[in-house]
């Protein structure tokens, strides 16, 4: 029997056989297609993280791996080499005036919105048609798996399945569900669960994750686990300067004897963050020499600007609407003393991850569906964080302030946060572990 590393059942023989797993996998090409819709240069989120970073480790174990993308604005090369993988991105066709012949009702109330719903159908058909038609059937190349990321993805993998008789994995990182917190589209939902039940298999980044599609109707039997990860090399606090992070302190204000507590993420309610800053008065009551770092872009910009204001904190509340680039992110993170990540939901949370790689400890939500549970150790010798209930502002200052009692223990946290990363969520692990999975389904 063939020990997983995320299953959680440790048996007699298991190293060894892992290992041996592992010689058979890095021996074997596996000709991958992925629908992504998220992939460089065109990067909003965890998505666009997760896939470059897999897709490169893939293609260093040795194996074929080519993408379907986004061609954001019809801007972006058609085909390219990037960094080994093989990238296309079919030109978008603008299908919106003639997708409200027929679009139901849920689709037509998205507003502005729908063009963004006929773009992904778009995206979606013509890359399986460019797929099965040029690629396989005119230019004679061969696949053995494709994976399909997402509501956003999902179709094409659907199509190409069909029309090719590959095996379909369906990578699911959140559900409309989830992300709606119990609203949203039924549409998306009807082709998450549709692009459920024709995929041989599905792989999701929690166990969480996993308890959420099994209750939402989704084959038990299909789910598998693997984790995201990050790169522990380039995610290193030993490559920031000191000078650095004085300067990036500076200029929000922060002096030498102050706290600066951290958050980063879509300025959305899903993320926790108004709680965040509604837990901010209890905090400064008991360490007034604390101040908070918001750095992200959402719909609820106006909204936390407005409570900032009202609770009196523009001197302790820094937000900055941007998105920056992944260096200056890694700077932010060297530079903070705690991360706090209140999320109600997060299948896995990259931002966690990348955090702990800094050597940061965190705060996060442990409540309902979320990934980052499982990352973050609260208690015990390995500890490195907090959970809290990201509901409730009084117990999200709780945790704060459990981490800003003792520089020396947040210290020792952000050192078992970093072993934790190394040993569970570094891409190579995370690439090997995928592998594993797309072998129980190719034929």
């Amino acid at each position: 029997m063939i020990y997983i590393r995320f299953a959680g059942d440790m048996k007699m023989g298991a190293q060894q056989n892992e290992n041996l797993v592992r010689n058979q996998i890095t021996a074997q090409t596996i000709k991958i297609i992925h629908f992504s819709w998220e992939f460089p240069p065109t990067i909003w989120g965890g998505l666009g993280t997760f896939a470059t970073e897999l897709l490169q480790k893939q293609v260093s174990l040795g194996n074929d791996v080519t993408v379907f993308t986004l061609n954001k604005d019809n801007s972006n090369p058609p085909s390219e080499k990037w960094k080994g993988v093989d990238v296309y991105r079919p030109k978008l066709i603008d299908l919106s005036s003639s997708f409200t012949l027929f679009a139901n009702q849920d689709v037509r109330s998205w507003g502005s919105h729908f063009k963004f719903f006929a773009d992904v159908i778009s995206y979606n058909i013509s890359s399986a048609s460019q797929l099965v038609n040029t690629i396989v059937k005119t230019n004679e190349k061969s696949f053995d798996i494709i994976d399909g990321h997402d509501w956003l993805g999902i179709i094409g993998g659907m199509i190409a399945k069909k029309e090719l008789n590959l095996p379909l994995i369906f990578h699911i990182h959140s559900t409309e569900n989830g992300r709606s917190l119990g609203g949203g589209s039924q549409t998306i939902k009807n082709i998450e669960y549709e692009g459920g039940q024709t995929a041989d298999g599905i792989i999701t980044v929690s166990h969480a994750m996993k308890n959420e599609l099994h209750q939402l109707g989704f084959p038990a039997e299909k789910i598998q686990v693997c984790w995201n990860g990050v790169d522990p090399q380039k995610y290193d606090p030993n490559r920031i300067s000191s000078q650095a992070v004085s300067i990036l302190r500076a200029t929000y204000g922060i002096r030498p004897d102050e706290t600066m507590l951290f958050f980063v993420g879509r300025l959305v309610a899903v993320k926790g963050i108004d709680k965040l800053v509604q837990a901010m008065p209890h905090v400064l009551k008991i360490f007034p020499k604390t101040k908070l770092v918001i750095l992200g872009v959402g719909d609820m910009e106006a909204d936390i600007r407005r409570m900032v204001e009202d609770l009196g904190l523009q001197t302790k509340i820094i937000l900055r609407n941007e998105f920056v680039s992944e260096e200056e992110r890694i700077l932010h993170y060297a530079a903070s003393d705690v991360v706090v990540l209140p999320s109600l939901y997060e299948p896995f949370g990259i931002v966690c991850t990348e955090a702990m790689s800094m050597s940061k400890p965190v705060v996060v939500g442990a409540r309902g569906i979320n990934g980052m549970r499982e990352q973050v150790i609260p208690s015990g010798a390995d500890q490195c964080g907090r959970h809290i209930n990201p509901y409730d502002p009084i117990d999200i200052a709780w945790g704060i302030k459990q981490l800003l009692e003792s520089k020396e223990q947040r210290i020792q946290m952000g050192y078992h946060a970093r072993e934790q990363v190394i040993e569970k969520f570094n891409w190579d692990t995370i690439a090997e572990r995928t592998s594993e999975i797309y072998t129980k389904f190719i034929r």
